[in-house]
């Protein structure tokens, strides 16, 4: 896998994580705290999958 495509995975994956955060607490799927969060999501994706892609 390149390591590319290894970062677009993990912010996909972040994004999702942190849009659904705010629904654990009732907040709506389309809030602001979901939007907020769906980018620091995805901002810890790419770092994750930056560091991954150095390990492989």
């Amino acid at each position: 896998m390149s390591p590319r495509s290894l970062i677009w995975i993990c912010v996909m994956i972040g994004s999702a994580v942190g849009g659904f955060i705010p629904a654990l607490w009732g907040d709506g799927m389309f809030s602001m705290s979901s939007s907020i969060l769906s980018v620091v999501g995805g901002l810890i994706g790419i770092w994750i999958g930056f560091k991954l892609s150095q390990m492989f």
